[in-house]
């Protein structure tokens, strides 16, 4: 499992430093094509005007693309904000559509879906703004750019994503493009052929991650797709694990759905999906119980410390600014992995909440001004508690007492440290915290005496 982590991380680091130092650029288009841009949204309030701002500022000539907001809000006020935001870009002269439906059937997928039956999308050639690589490919489907993140620098827990995210679409994603091998759709921030969305069967909610199934579908078809590298980052640590679940369940459960057809089509080649659930299982089973309480157990140097730690500096120098975080990092994601390998295998089996789509809470400014605090959230209770964190955080305390008493080994630096992790995970100790009502009526009681 080392080996093949080491060679996979080895590899594409090699061909995104290698098209770094050796980019193409795309050729200048003189023509330009009719653009759709899709905004799905579901109770935004903090982040709808920077995305209907943003989709209103590209740079593209405003007689040449449609931008379509897809509001499924269930609160009436948010409504009433982004449909008055709607009105005041029309009223600049954009070309800008307020579209809604009287259900969430389908959720996101089948928002998207619904905004692509309107009679003026039959007049666009793509889904929003890198176009000239479909211009000049006729084959290409897709041209997945990378994410920055607004609020990176708001927690640790923001940052340790950033280091996360940065490694996924600065090496994983572009190693994947320029190595002419399958990468998925991550959502946001790409261009569509409509074509190729049409060839694939469309838009699909059969599971929570529509844009990985549309993407698959399509390469599968024989589509071609290219990465060529702000969006908000979950801080709150409950919705990160949302967030986190439907990542690892969704790829899963479309797994279930599609091995049969990945297996016997021969248009394209295999796909990939995330073999995070395999590392995950290895840590969990395999590594760290045996550190402690296997005496018999001889781990070598290179795969205990120089392997791991050629892995961690791999992926942490596509963040150079949160190097001294790395440790944190490494200890954070290592908790995470029993959360991701539950979710996966829920979606394999195809069990408990597979198809439960929370949307990631968006804070924005809102801890900035107390009086914004009341009423968002309440405190944690001892239901939210996750019951696996907490106890795989107490066996490996135990490990590592055990080898601090018994085998005397020395790996109670490690386990000592990712038990407590664990720990610090499962009681919700990291990411931002909202304030509860009472907490911020007390705050503004003490400044205002």
């Amino acid at each position: 499992m080392l080996v093949m982590q080491i060679t996979e991380k080895l590899f594409v680091g090699g061909i995104s430093l290698f098209v770094k130092v050796f980019r193409r650029r795309p050729e200048k288009v003189s023509v330009f094509p009719m653009v759709l841009v899709q905004i799905p949204m579901y109770n935004e309030k903090e982040v709808y005007k920077l995305s209907i701002g943003a989709a209103c500022r590209l740079s593209w000539p405003r007689d040449r693309f449609v931008i379509q907001v897809l509001d499924d809000s269930t609160d009436l006020g948010i409504k009433e904000l982004v449909m008055a935001e709607c009105r005041l870009w029309a009223a600049k002269g954009m070309n800008i559509k307020y579209e809604v439906r009287d259900n969430r059937k389908g959720y996101k997928a089948g928002a998207l879906k619904e905004g692509m039956k309107h009679s003026y999308v039959e007049h666009c050639e793509y889904i929003a703004m890198t176009i000239p690589f479909l211009v000049h490919n006729p084959r290409l489907a897709l041209v997945q750019s990378r994410w920055k993140f607004v609020n990176a620098a708001e927690c640790v827990m923001t940052r340790m994503q950033e280091m996360s995210l940065n490694y996924h679409f600065k090496v994983e994603q572009e190693g994947g493009s320029s190595s002419f091998a399958f990468f998925g759709y991550n959502g946001t921030a790409g261009v569509w052929r409509i074509s190729a969305i049409q060839d694939a069967g469309g838009w699909n909610d059969r599971t929570t991650v529509e844009d990985m199934d549309l993407a698959v579908r399509a390469g599968l078809r024989g589509w071609k797709f290219v990465y060529v590298g702000d969006i908000k980052l979950p801080s709150t640590f409950k919705a990160y694990r949302f967030q986190q679940h439907r990542w690892s369940c969704g790829p899963a459960n479309l797994f279930r759905k599609m091995a049969l057809e990945i297996i016997t089509n021969k248009v394209s080649s295999p796909v990939d999906f995330n073999r995070g659930p395999l590392a995950d299982l290895h840590l969990l089973l395999h590594r760290d119980p045996h550190l402690g309480l296997r005496p018999e157990v001889d781990i070598p140097m290179w795969a205990l410390f120089y392997v791991p730690l050629v892995m961690t500096i791999l992926k942490a120098i596509a963040t150079p600014r949160s190097l001294h975080l790395t440790v944190f990092w490494v200890l954070f994601e290592n908790a995470m992995s029993l959360h991701r390998l539950k979710a996966a295998t829920m979606g394999l089996l195809e069990a408990g909440r597979v198809n439960e789509w929370v949307v990631t809470e968006k804070l924005g400014a809102t801890l900035k001004a107390k009086s914004a605090a009341e009423g968002l959230e309440k405190a944690q209770s001892l239901e939210d508690v996750p019951p696996w964190e907490l106890g795989w955080g107490v066996v490996l305390v135990c490990c590592g007492f055990y080898d601090v008493f018994v085998t005397k080994k020395g790996y109670f630096v490690y386990v000592l440290l990712q038990g407590f992790a664990f720990l610090v995970t499962g009681f919700d100790c990291v990411g931002t915290h909202i304030p509860t009502p009472d907490q911020a009526r007390e705050d503004r009681s003490g400044s205002s005496s």
